[in-house]
């Protein structure tokens, strides 16, 4: 580089290098003063040239001495890294395809399954369908087997509960004719009460449905009967299902119970009639029964 920053001096001209400036009154600079310039712009930028091209090299050189372990060391990680990666691909495409073959199973085990619950479903439905028709029946059945029995509330658990000795109580509590004819009697199906609580019901089994008829409707005009220290109540053998479902308007034949002008009547299973201002209305739901009431109080 020392070479070609040297120029000749005869490049030079005297006037230049002795730093002579131009006669008074002149108007431009002269020829050979504007080629002095020019060359020493282009040295310049010669020299920076060089200069630059050195360093770079002289920075690779340092460069290229100091990290060359540590490019080598670099370069067998990245391979080993390459290698473990393509390794690592290799068993990421095999478990895939082991998934892919195992999603298929799947399908086809869903596809299956599927249909067996759609058979499912519509035997289900079938088979919902006839135990509601069944059910129903079979209440209807309970309630009918019931029909000529009644309920007898109030009775001490000291009386012996049989035939003789209901339908003699009966005839007593009633002013009945005769004793009504009794297929069986017996007490509820229920543990044995402790002294302080109430007895449990005694069931009796009409043999004839006019008496039972009769003797419901002597209970409901009388509602409670009393023979010595005896006071029973008589009350039809529903269902615990009918049963909840006519103790629901319990609240509501309170409130009906002396209004003027209103009549009123329990139905099997559980309806209400209520007849009021010549508008009869039947429910069977207690709390609009009860909304019905209170709105006709209010009117």
């Amino acid at each position: 580089t020392g070479k070609r920053q040297q120029r000749p001096d005869s490049q030079v001209t005297p006037s230049v290098a002795g730093g002579s400036s131009p006669p008074c009154g002149s108007t431009s600079p002269r020829p050979d003063a504007q080629v002095n310039v020019t060359d020493t712009a282009a040295l310049k930028f010669e020299l920076l040239t060089c200069l630059r091209q050195d360093i770079a090299e002289i920075f690779k050189t340092e460069l290229r001495a100091a990290l060359g372990d540590d490019l080598s060391t670099i370069r067998a990680d990245l391979q080993a890294v390459k290698t473990q990666l393509a390794n690592d691909k290799a068993a990421a495409d095999a478990e895939l395809a082991s998934l892919k073959g195992t999603v298929g199973e799947v399908e086809v085990s869903l596809s299956s399954c599927t249909d067996d619950i759609v058979d499912l479903k519509c035997k289900y439905e079938r088979l919902s369908s006839e135990f509601s028709k069944l059910e129903n029946k079979c209440k209807d059945l309970e309630s009918r087997s019931r029909r000529q029995n009644i309920r007898i509330v109030g009775v001490s658990e000291d009386m012996v509960v049989n035939t003789t000795a209901v339908a003699a109580l009966l005839k007593d509590v009633l002013k009945l004719d005769k004793e009504p004819l009794l297929d069986r009697a017996h007490r509820s199906a229920q543990p044995r009460p402790r002294p302080d609580e109430r007895p449990r019901p005694i069931i009796a089994r009409f043999h004839y449905y006019t008496d039972c008829a009769d003797v419901l409707r002597r209970a409901r005009e009388g509602q409670r009967f009393g023979a010595g220290n005896v006071r029973i109540s008589i009350f039809p053998d529903h269902t615990a299902k009918v049963a909840r479902a006519r103790a629901a308007f319990n609240e509501v034949r309170k409130h009906l119970r002396g209004v003027e002008g209103v009549r009123y009547g329990l139905f099997y299973p559980a309806r209400l009639r209520i007849t009021y201002g010549g508008v009869e209305k039947d429910f069977v739901s207690a709390d609009d029964a009860k909304a019905y009431v209170e709105k006709m109080n209010s009117g």
